[in-house]
């Protein structure tokens, strides 16, 4: 079973960056985060298709978040950059995998990821 370990995030002031980074003990055929804002739904921000099969982003993050993916001594990472965060980009922020072969189902649904990371806090003040 795929397991997925979150770090980074934090505190940062409005128009600030952070790192969010996801440790992966396997790719799977996509990989995405999502966040949660304190009393809203689970949204979407971006995913990453292995095999070339591109990255995407939510509207509300493009160009101001990147991913990338990394696979250094045996530990893969997909590290999510965050930047000019405002307040609207707390949240807290869940690395998720899709295991299901085959990798089905849409990039920004939750119902088509199957595996989840424990979640990693981002407060942006005003």
């Amino acid at each position: 079973q795929v397991q997925l370990v979150e770090s980074g995030g934090g505190s940062v002031q409005n128009g600030g960056s952070l790192s969010l980074s996801c440790a992966a003990t396997a790719w799977t055929g996509r990989m995405g985060w999502f966040r949660q804002a304190p009393g809203k739904e689970r949204e979407w921000v971006a995913c990453f298709y292995t095999g070339s099969r591109g990255t995407y982003y939510a509207d509300s993050v493009k160009g101001r978040f990147t991913i990338s993916s990394s696979q250094t001594n045996g530990k893969n990472s997909l590290v999510l950059q965050m930047s000019s965060l405002s307040p609207e980009d707390t949240a807290l922020y869940y690395c998720a995998a899709t295991v299901r072969l085959p990798t089905g189902g849409a990039c920004s649904e939750s119902k088509d990821y199957d595996v989840w990371g424990q979640g990693s806090r981002v407060t942006v003040s005003s």
